[in-house]
């Protein structure tokens, strides 16, 4: 329940008593305001009477409310336009947070996909130099029978070489013993 206090102030020489719940400073704050528009019209045009005074003060304060409740309006509305803004843009971070962690993900998986490649390519590679090393032993073979095949050519041709000669001896041996 709020306080209703009665609080005295002076009007253009007069005594009004307001009741109110507000601060007491703030009641005489608006009377002092009011007075000092009253006072300040009265000195500019001597010929008004103290109720037209105040009727035309009443009017220029209630023209001040009107501008500032308009400028109020104008206010809050492009008050709200960033705040509108802002709950959109925030939508928009949440969806780009949200894809974020999905191209995080999948950019992991690519990871985890390159590192199998790695690792396969490693090993083709490596099968790839047992393979040379195997066929290069198996060219060291090749060249060591062919090496051998050759020796035994040469062993061939001796041998057939011996045979011819040994042949000829032979036949030189027989004619003799056929001669004698």
């Amino acid at each position: 329940m709020t306080d209703r206090k009665k609080i005295d102030v002076m009007i253009d020489g007069r005594t009004f008593t307001v009741v109110g719940s507000n601060n007491e400073d703030y009641i005489r704050e608006l009377a002092r305001y009011v007075d000092k528009n009253i006072k300040t019209l009265a000195t500019k045009n001597h010929r008004l009477s103290p109720v037209m005074t105040a009727t035309l003060a009443a009017f220029n304060i209630a023209d001040e409310l009107f501008s500032l409740n308009k400028d109020y309006k104008d206010l809050d509305k492009r008050a709200k336009e960033p705040l509108e803004k802002y709950e959109l843009t925030k939508k928009e971070i949440e969806s780009a947070k949200v894809k974020i962690k999905e191209l995080e993900r999948r950019n992991l998986d690519y990871n985890d996909e390159v590192i199998k490649i790695k690792i396969s390519k490693e090993e083709l590679f490596s099968d790839i130099n047992k393979l040379k090393e195997e066929a290069k032993n198996k060219e060291e073979e090749i060249e060591n029978y062919k090496n051998e095949i050759s020796n035994y050519k040469d062993r061939q041709f001796k041998a057939q070489m011996e045979i011819v000669e040994l042949k000829k001896q032979l036949k030189e041996t027989l004619e003799i013993i056929d001669r004698s």
